[in-house]
Formats: structure tokens, C-alpha cells, sequence
């Protein structure tokens, strides 16, 4: 299998759209490439690759769009999957995190009995930016006593360096941007 090949037809299938949520930003669609099923069960085996043969028992997304793969590779792995939400989202009793925006400030929220002391983590979600919500995704994770194995992206944006803050972690994205 050409892996370089598969993973630009993977980047091409993936809408870029100017302008959006608003000027200055160019949004990474993923639904063009969802649509199309062989690209996204390629994207999916891109994105299990490294790790599968590293014992995963839980993998962890944040919402919402990292539910989408994060499952997909559960399934693959025959782990478990554990939801990562936004404030208010999950009925039982949970655990928060806040981390800092560029203006303000957000929160991600897991459930307490979610993860098992030395569980073994793949942390999954769509994009890489800044790093700031996987940074607290995963501090859920270490809090509840979680081993992280790694993490996995369908797309980085490389020139905001979100790698950076995770460099405690194996970090593997499948398509990055250089540049908006």
C-alpha cells in the first residue's frame, strides 16, 4: 500500500473552506471526506496505524467531531471509547478541566468512572491547533490514573504549534497544514 499516496487523495478529499466561522480563518471540512467511504476507512487505517500493537484498552475523544473517528478506531482496536464533552453533557458524576482560549476560557469533562487506574489511552480528536483541549482532555485522563499510549489527529495545523504542548505524549496526525 503507497501510505503517502492514500494520504494526499486523504488531504484532497478534505473541503477548505475561506473565510469561515469568519475572516482570516480557513475551515477544515471533514464531511466531504466522509462522505466518501473508501477515503474515510482509508483515513481511519492511517490513523490506527502506529498504534496498533501498543495494547489499547480505552480510546478517549472529545466531542463533537472527534466522536467520529474516535469511535471507528474503539471498534478497530476492540477497546472501549470514552467520550470527552463539553460542560454539562454527560448525566453522571464527572470530572472537569478549564483550560485558557485566545479570549476567555472553556471546559471538557469526562466521567469519573470512565477510566480505570493503568488503563492504556488512545486520545483522538479532528484537529490540532492550539493544543489546548486535548492539553486538558489528557489531564482528565492522567488525573484518573490513565496510562496514555498516544494521540491521534486527523488533521494538524503545524504553524500553530499545538505539538509543542503535548510533547510528554506520542503525538501522530495524518494531514497537516503549514499555513492557514
Amino acid at each position: 500500500m503507497n501510505t503517502q499516496r492514500i494520504d494526499a487523495e486523504i488531504a484532497a478529499a478534505i473541503r477548505s473552506i475561506p473565510g469561515f466561522p469568519k475572516p482570516g480563518i480557513v475551515f477544515r471540512d471533514i464531511t466531504t471526506l466522509l462522505k466518501d467511504p473508501r477515503r474515510f476507512s482509508d483515513a481511519v487505517d492511517g490513523l490506527l496505524a502506529p498504534f496498533t500493537n501498543v495494547g489499547v484498552d480505552k480510546v478517549a475523544s472529545v466531542e463533537a467531531r472527534g466522536f467520529i473517528f474516535g469511535a471507528a478506531l474503539a471498534l478497530r482496536l476492540n477497546a472501549g471509547f470514552v467520550p470527552i464533552r463539553k460542560p454539562g453533557k454527560l448525566p453522571a458524576e464527572v470530572l472537569r478541566r478549564e483550560y485558557a482560549l485566545e479570549y476567555g476560557s472553556d471546559a471538557v469533562e469526562i466521567h469519573r468512572d470512565a477510566i480505570t487506574p493503568g488503563d492504556r489511552i488512545l486520545v483522538h480528536d479532528d484537529l490540532l491547533a492550539t493544543g489546548g483541549t486535548i492539553h486538558a482532555a489528557c489531564g482528565l485522563i492522567d488525573e484518573l490514573g490513565g496510562k496514555i499510549v498516544g494521540l491521534s489527529f486527523l488533521i494538524e495545523l503545524t504553524f500553530l504549534n499545538g505539538r509543542q504542548r503535548l510533547d510528554q505524549y506520542p503525538v501522530h496526525s495524518l494531514v497537516r497544514y503549514s499555513s492557514e
